[in-house]
């Protein structure tokens, strides 16, 4: 059986000619929790960006659920892969929270009714059902942030994949969205900076630097050698 998720010889440079990724390859099966780390620059929301079709590889491949990612296959592709911007604000952008959680739902060909209810449920699920009629800008970084969870979520996708989700979060506002992807049954694929949150979600994790992928094992392992973590520009998680 293959993969859920085959990342293939991946190679991608920006327009001016920068490198984005660099022959990457991993998979990553139904069920799985891969943390993907690394510095800044080092390709990890480019990556992140191939997995859903946003970007499309210079060379090499992603394959979901036996399907290569394509200018063709995007609309099958994102209905398959659910993906969380690191910023809220790329996610919210319709007069109300509930329009924005119902959006995807419409862009699939959904009902407007069904749509709204979905979203509506969606909403009371993360809590924040008191807040649909509201405008995202009006809301908490923390609340912002359930809120562009609760987009994807809705959607009901195989995969999620998630960019620094627990980014200029405070302490309560950190633990609420782990404990909410705890909870979760997708496969998930997330990219951060916050070792204590890749120690609380995943068991594997990925080690980007430079675009290539230096590094594919058990978060245990890697996590407690601090001086491979220095040589990336990774900090050892407090214990």
């Amino acid at each position: 059986m293959s993969a859920l998720l085959e990342v293939r010889a991946l190679e991608y440079h920006y327009p001016d000619g920068t490198r984005g990724v660099h022959g990457v390859d991993f998979t990553v099966e139904a069920g799985e929790r891969v943390a993907i780390l690394g510095p800044n620059g080092a390709g990890k929301s480019t990556l992140l960006l191939h997995l859903n079709g946003l970007l499309l590889p210079d060379r090499g491949a992603v394959t979901v659920g036996g399907v290569i990612v394509s200018d063709a296959t995007a609309p099958e592709i994102r209905r398959r892969v659910g993906f969380v911007f690191q910023d809220p604000n790329d996610q919210l952008f319709l007069p109300t929270l509930l329009e924005d959680v119902a959006f995807g739902l419409l862009n699939e060909g959904r009902p407007p009714d069904e749509a709204a209810a979905a979203a509506g449920a969606q909403l009371h699920e993360l809590d924040l059902e008191d807040h649909a009629g509201r405008a995202a800008h009006h809301l908490s970084g923390g609340e912002r942030r359930l809120a562009a969870l609760a987009t994807v979520f809705v959607s009901r996708p195989d995969i999620l994949v998630l960019d620094e989700p627990t980014e200029a979060l405070d302490a309560r506002g950190r633990r609420r969205v782990v404990e909410i992807l705890r909870g979760r049954q997708e496969t998930l694929v997330v990219a951060t900076h916050d070792l204590e949150l890749t120690m609380a979600l995943c068991r594997r994790v990925l080690v980007l630097d430079g675009g290539r992928l230096i590094a594919d094992g058990a978060a245990a392992d890697l996590l407690s050698d601090s001086s491979f973590l220095e040589r990336h520009g990774l900090n050892a998680p407090l214990t």
